[in-house]
């Protein structure tokens, strides 16, 4: 695996972006028969410890991570890292899709 600040970082952001507490994920894991305890969820999103093989697969399916590998930075490709501004900008643009010619435009993309 990736070093633990990569993963721990994923696991958070993914976690967020889901809207799902940390107890959110310790049900979603009983259901899967995987008992952890919240402060052990806590240890991989700070670093501190980091889920076997078999538990990250099964956060990756919960947190809806397709590209596992990409996700966690094993790609060929230089991982593109963005601002929280920029992360803002996009979300803002996928709920407004009826400004993105507005956008090219203004940024010379046509």
């Amino acid at each position: 695996m990736k070093n633990g600040s990569t993963i721990a970082r994923v696991l958070k952001e993914a976690r967020k972006q889901n809207s799902l507490s940390v107890k959110d994920v310790v049900g979603m894991l009983e259901d899967k028969s995987l008992s952890v305890a919240e402060k052990t969820i806590y240890g991989w999103e700070s670093g501190q410890a980091q889920p076997n093989a078999d538990t990250l697969l099964v956060l990756c399916e919960i947190y809806n991570i397709n590209d596992i590998l990409g996700a966690f930075g094993y790609n060929d490709k230089p991982v593109l890292q963005i601002s929280h501004f920029e992360e803002s900008l996009i979300r803002h643009l996928r709920q407004h899709p009826e400004m993105l010619d507005a956008v090219k435009k203004l940024l010379d993309m046509d």
